[in-house]
């Protein structure tokens, strides 16, 4: 297994319409650890870790989101720190 981290930073409608719930139930079904928060300026931070594929899956399901979402960016960085087990929402 191709072993990698990346943080993402979603912007557009993400705040109030369940994308940090549906988030983390994508990254549990792909076996990705990592989190979900919102920011103070109206974006959402996930971070996940795990198999390269299963990173590059979410991370296209990201500009999708819930029904309500309306995601208008995705910025994509390696993330290199610890990333600890399960997925947890912020």
């Amino acid at each position: 297994m191709d072993e990698q981290a990346a943080r993402c930073i979603v912007s557009g409608r993400v705040q109030g319409v369940w994308y940090r719930v549906t988030t983390a139930r994508q990254a549990e079904q792909w076996s990705l650890r990592g989190s979900a928060r919102n920011l103070s300026d109206g974006t959402v931070e996930v971070i996940a870790a795990g198999d390269a594929e299963a990173i590059s899956r979410l991370c296209a399901w990201l500009w999708e989101g819930p029904s309500g979402a309306r995601v208008t960016g995705v910025e994509v960085q390696e993330w290199s720190d610890p990333v600890e087990p399960g997925f947890r929402i912020f």
